[in-house]
């Protein structure tokens, strides 16, 4: 059996498609795996916000024709960066333990302090409406490109600071650049952040995954995208969900982000296997709260 696995060319891509082949191949020496990479639409054009361009989708959309196509049996994506709608045919077939969840800032090599004579660099509307309670009066500024990136010109100072997910960093190897974390009661993540999400065609036998599969990150996951679904979000809007399980007990925690820039937010818990509903009743209240507030 051959498996060949789609991943975006980028360092972090190629690493997390390589974790996920090294569980199977741990796990089924039998099957025989192949890494293939590709460059995506959103990584070439880098000089306009996702928000311009198309969205997360431009991420996937390669990889979701090689799936199609058969060129590929698998592709592995940070879930985060997944869009809330999935093609037919392309099912999310596992999700991966969780790695830390949180956002966190870097400085530039050598700085002791953010300066914030200099924006601080990050391309999401969700980080940069909650930064303003965390650095009132700083600017926000989007920086495009994959984490290497974003780094240089961290380092070359076009930016006081960045804020970036802890799990990318961590799986480059560069965790002594965060500077600090940010707990989700301060800068709550995005939905699925963290967790790697594996994709195929419909039809293919996925029991060979189950050596990936985590159950505590698919029910949260699960909760969370059903949280940002149900308020249409997408890459730019500013809505952002985390979920944390307990036992039976799912908590979740939600942000919504009202037509004046108004951040609201709100926390549910319930029974882990209603996760789903949880989470689109408390978005339904976040809104209706959003409205009341406009009267």
């Amino acid at each position: 059996m051959k498996i060949r696995v789609g991943s975006r060319e980028s360092r972090l891509a190629v690493i997390q498609s390589e974790l996920v082949m090294e569980a199977i191949a741990g796990a089924h020496p039998e099957i025989e795996l192949e890494l293939v990479t590709m460059k995506t639409t959103g990584d070439k054009i880098l000089d306009r916000t996702l928000d311009k361009i198309g969205g997360k989708g431009l991420f996937v959309r390669e990889l979701d024709a090689a799936l199609l196509e058969g060129r590929v049996d698998l592709t592995v994506h940070s879930c985060k960066d997944l869009p809330m709608e999935i093609p037919d045919g392309l099912p999310l077939a596992a999700f991966t333990r969780r790695e830390d969840p949180r956002d966190v800032l870097v400085l530039p090599r050598g700085a002791a302090e953010p300066d914030m004579r200099l924006p601080i660099g990050s391309s999401s509307a969700r980080r940069r409406i909650q930064l303003r309670g965390l650095f009132p009066g700083a600017a926000v500024q989007p920086v495009r490109g994959n984490v290497l990136t974003r780094l240089e010109k961290l380092d070359r100072g076009e930016f006081g600071a960045l804020v970036l997910a802890a799990a990318g960093l961590k799986r480059l190897g560069l965790e002594e650049r965060i500077h600090r974390y940010f707990e989700p009661e301060e800068l709550l993540p995005a939905a699925g952040q963290g967790v790697l999400a594996v994709q195929c065609r419909s039809g293919l036998d996925t029991a060979f995954l189950d050596c990936l599969r985590s159950r505590t990150a698919a029910l949260c996951v699960l909760a969370e995208r059903a949280f940002v679904r149900a308020l249409d979000g997408g890459c730019s809007s500013p809505v952002a969900a985390h979920a944390v399980l307990s036992g039976d007990t799912i908590t979740i925690t939600g942000l919504y982000v009202d037509g004046e820039e108004r951040p609201l937010q709100g926390t549910v818990s319930g029974l882990a296997d209603q996760g789903e509903e949880l989470a689109r009743g408390l978005a339904h209240t976040l809104k209706e709260d959003a409205a009341c507030q406009e009267k």
